[in-house]
């Protein structure tokens, strides 16, 4: 999920894209090629830093598997209780799901 907040790209409409979270950045090659899918097919997208939150990736990179890990969910609003979003960033993040694993 990418949570919108005071100085945040995210927004609860869109589908976030996380270029970084507080483990650091997240593949750069991957990150460009969910960034130009979401271009080419008319995803609203926003790409993201989320300097106090980390993703379940950082467990298996410090387990130390050799992975590509890239961050994408629904823009939410708050998190950890009552949890907002729109149908629309549901809808944007299942299109570029669907647009990335057709890429496969």
């Amino acid at each position: 999920m990418g949570a919108p907040g005071l100085n945040q790209n995210s927004t609860e409409y869109a589908v976030s894209i996380c270029a970084m979270d507080s483990s650091g950045p997240f593949n750069l090659e991957l990150r460009k090629k969910l960034t130009d899918i979401a271009e080419r097919e008319g995803v609203d997208y926003r790409v993201d830093i989320y300097p106090h939150y980390s993703s379940d990736a950082l467990a298996a990179l410090r387990a130390g598997y050799d992975i590509k890990a890239a961050l994408i969910g629904p823009g939410v609003f708050a998190s950890h209780a009552y949890e907002r979003t729109h149908m629309d960033s549901i809808i944007n993040t299942f299109k570029l799901l669907i647009e990335y694993l057709k890429q496969k």
